[in-house]
């Protein structure tokens, strides 16, 4: 059965007070047919992104827009040389991001630069900086250079990749290319669907650009 937007709300309010990773008190949240918003502060820039994990969760839940301030308090806060100190360190130990990524600090924002060939290792990137205690944001600037492919290339590579995972419904999922751009409508029923069929598309040689304009079809 299909939830109304008022269900949708209160299932919202009932998942962030049951994640103990977010202070659900300073957290209002809204909701238009399926689309969701969320206003308010948190603590941390994790609390952040733990809220829109936990709203994800939520069946019926169709867009998520973020309208939450970080604020940093107390055992959280740092000064800007430590956390530049602290991200350069989780950027070297991890394994995925390669010496080329730089990071700075002002005001607590942490910049991403330098060059890397796959996505993946500025996804990497950012999630090693993203939990550090005085982060209130991060801007994700890091340059992508891949290998070249050509778009028939780029387009065949993904429509295989969709074929054999089996958490995404490739017959619902169209993929178009320009160049190294890939661009993906359709519509899956979960948010796993639609993060598989983004990564599906970041993982093949020569991309560039992911546009994921996938809708949300619920069951009836």
């Amino acid at each position: 059965m299909t939830k109304t937007d008022m269900q949708i709300k209160q299932d919202i309010e009932a998942e962030l007070r049951w994640d103990p990773m977010v202070n659900a008190a300073q957290i209002g949240v809204t909701v238009d047919k399926g689309t969701v918003s969320l206003l308010g502060s948190v603590d941390t820039y994790a609390e952040k992104w733990a809220a829109e994990d936990a709203t994800k969760r939520v069946s019926g839940v169709r867009a998520v827009a973020q309208d939450l301030n970080v604020k940093v308090l107390g055992e959280h806060k740092h000064g800007d040389s430590e956390i530049a100190a602290a991200a350069l360190s989780a950027i070297k130990w991890d394994v995925y991001v390669p010496n080329t990524v730089t990071a700075n600090v002002t005001n607590g924002v942490v910049t991403l630069g330098g060059q890397v060939h796959w996505n993946f290792q500025r996804d990497a990137a950012e999630r090693a900086v993203r939990y550090l205690t005085g982060v209130v944001s991060v801007q994700n600037s890091i340059a992508l250079k891949p290998d070249t492919a050509s778009a028939a290339k780029v387009k065949e590579g993904v429509q295989a990749a969709l074929q054999r995972q089996a958490t995404t419904d490739g017959n619902s999922i169209h993929i178009e290319t320009s160049g190294g751009q890939v661009t993906l409508t359709g519509h899956a029923s979960s948010w796993q669907a639609i993060e598989d069929a983004s990564n599906a598309a970041w993982a093949a040689p020569g991309v560039t650009d992911v546009r994921d304009q996938l809708k949300m079809q619920m069951n009836a």
